[in-house]
C-alpha cells in the first residue's frame, strides 16, 4: 500500500499571496488540520475555545491575501467575506458555510495525516505500535473508495475533515472562480463559524450581515449527499434525588439515587436507541451518567424527524419521571427538557429551487445526487429558522469524530467542483 506521511505542524501567517493562490485543495486541507480547534461545551463563551480564534485569524489573513472583500472577523470568531460578482446580470447573492471547530469526542492536537495513494481495498494500519487498524469488515465504506487517494489519521487523533474539508473546498472553489473569469457568477459570500460541534455554531451567526438569499453548508459526508431534512432535537437532564443512610441501618430508609437512575433508564424502550434505529426512526440516546447515593444525573439527547413524534418523545420522558415519583415520592425525579433545533424541511420546501440548483450542479460535474435525511443536525437547520434557507452538501469525509475518520482526495475535489457549478448555475 503506497502511503505518504505528513509530519509536523505548519507555521502560522508565513505564506505569501502567490503561495495561497497556487495551493491545491490537499495542501490547503493539510494546513488547516494542523490547527487544534476542538470546541468545549462547558466553557460558556463564544468561541468556546481560544484556539478556534487562532485558526479564524489564519483564515482571515488567507482570504485577505486572496483578494476577497468585505472581510470581517467578529469578537465571537465568526468570519465573513465576499467574492464580488463578475457579471452585470441581476443574480441572487448566495453563500457557502463551514465550521472551524472539531469534535470534543477525540483530541485534535498533533494531527499528523497520512495519504494512502491508490487505496487497494485492504485493511489500513493506522498505528502499528498500538495495533490500531481500520478494517474493511468494520468499515465497509472503505471498499467504495478503492483506487482513490485517502487521507487518514495516525490512529491517535481525529482528522478534522469535519469540517475543515468543507472550508478547504469553499476556499479552493473561490480561488478557482477568481482564476476562471469566464465562469460568470453573482456575489458570493463565505462564512466560517465556531462551535458547530457543540450545537452553538449558528447562535451568533449574523444572518442579516451575511446578506444572502440562501446558502449551503458544506458539512455532509459521502459524495452526493444533499440534505434538507434533519432531526428535531432536544436535550434532557434527569435529576434523581436520593436519601443516604448508613448501609447497615438502611432498610426502609435509604433511597439510592444510582439504583433509581438505573430504573429510569430501564424504562427507555430498547429498540428506540441509536444502535437500533435508522432512516427516519427517532431515538433516545443516553450520553452521560454520574452519581452518588444522594444524587444522580442522567443526560439524554432526543431525536426525531417527525415533529409530532418528537413532541411525544419529550412527553414520554416526563411521564417516565412521574412513574418513578409515584414509587419513591414526589420530587425524586426531575426531568429538564431543552429544545436544540428543528427539522429545516419546513423552511426549505417554499424555496425548493435551491435544492434543484444543487441537484443539477452535482449532475453536471458527474456526481450522482443522493437526497437523504440527516440523522443529526447542521448549522444550516438553525440558520434556516433564522431566515437563511440553508441545505447541506457533502464534504466527502467519513467516520467523523474519531480515529477512523478519513477523506478521499477525489471526494473533496468533487465537492469543490459542486461549489463552482452552483455559483455558475445561479448566475444562469
Amino acid at each position: 500500500m503506497n502511503c505518504l506521511a505528513i509530519q509536523g505542524s505548519f507555521p502560522i501567517f508565513t505564506l505569501v499571496e502567490s503561495k495561497w493562490k497556487n495551493m491545491n485543495i490537499v495542501e490547503r486541507f493539510l494546513r488547516y488540520v494542523s490547527f487544534d480547534t476542538q470546541s468545549d461545551e462547558n466553557s460558556g463563551v463564544t468561541p468556546s475555545t481560544p484556539k478556534q480564534m487562532v485558526f479564524a485569524q489564519y483564515l482571515k489573513n488567507e482570504l485577505e491575501d486572496l483578494g476577497l472583500e468585505e472581510i470581517e472577523l467578529d469578537e465571537h470568531g465568526y468570519l465573513y467575506a465576499t467574492l464580488p460578482a463578475n457579471t452585470d446580470k441581476e443574480v441572487p447573492t448566495i453563500g457557502f458555510i463551514a465550521h472551524m471547530d472539531t469534535s470534543p469526542d477525540l483530541t485534535g492536537f498533533g494531527v499528523t495525516p497520512r495519504i494512502v495513494y491508490k487505496y487497494d481495498g485492504k485493511d489500513i494500519v493506522l498505528c502499528e505500535e498500538e495495533n490500531i487498524v481500520m478494517s474493511t469488515s468494520q468499515f465497509p465504506e472503505l471498499l467504495d473508495h478503492q483506487g482513490e487517494d485517502l487521507i487518514v489519521t495516525n490512529g491517535k487523533t481525529l482528522l478534522g475533515a469535519d469540517d475543515k474539508a468543507g472550508i478547504a473546498e469553499i476556499v479552493t472553489a473561490i480561488v478557482y472562480l477568481q482564476q476562471h473569469p469566464e465562469i460568470k457568477h453573482g456575489k458570493i459570500r463565505v462564512g466560517f463559524n465556531p462551535d458547530e460541534e457543540i450545537g452553538m455554531g449558528a447562535h451568533k451567526f449574523d444572518v442579516e450581515k451575511f446578506g444572502c438569499e440562501w446558502a449551503y453548508t458544506m458539512d455532509g459526508s459521502e459524495v452526493g449527499e444533499l440534505e434538507f431534512e434533519n432531526f428535531n432535537a432536544a436535550a434532557a437532564k434527569v435529576i434523581v434525588k436520593g436519601r443516604n443512610v448508613h448501609p447497615g441501618y438502611a432498610k426502609n430508609k435509604m433511597v439510592n439515587a444510582i439504583r433509581v437512575a438505573n430504573e429510569f433508564m430501564c424504562l427507555i424502550p430498547g429498540n428506540e436507541t441509536p444502535e437500533a434505529t435508522e432512516g427516519y426512526e427517532g431515538f433516545y440516546h443516553v450520553v452521560g451518567v454520574e452519581g452518588e447515593v444522594e444524587q444522580a444525573i442522567i443526560t439524554y439527547i432526543i431525536r426525531d424527524h417527525d415533529r409530532t413524534k418528537f413532541e411525544a418523545r419529550k412527553e414520554c420522558m416526563l411521564a417516565w419521571g412521574e412513574i418513578i415519583n409515584a414509587k419513591y415520592g414526589a420530587g425524586t425525579v426531575t426531568v429538564e427538557l431543552k429544545d436544540q433545533y428543528y427539522n429545516m424541511r419546513q423552511q426549505i420546501e417554499p424555496v425548493m429551487h435551491i435544492i434543484d440548483i444543487a441537484f443539477k450542479a452535482m449532475e453536471e460535474v458527474g456526481v450522482i445526487p443522493k437526497v437523504k435525511a440527516i440523522r443529526g443536525g447542521t448549522d444550516g437547520a438553525q440558520l434556516s429558522f433564522k431566515g437563511l434557507p440553508c441545505p447541506n452538501i457533502f464534504a466527502g469525509g467519513l467516520n467523523f469524530h474519531g480515529r477512523y475518520e478519513f477523506v478521499p482526495i477525489q471526494s473533496m475535489e468533487k465537492a469543490m467542483n459542486v461549489v463552482v457549478k452552483i455559483a455558475e448555475l445561479t448566475a444562469r
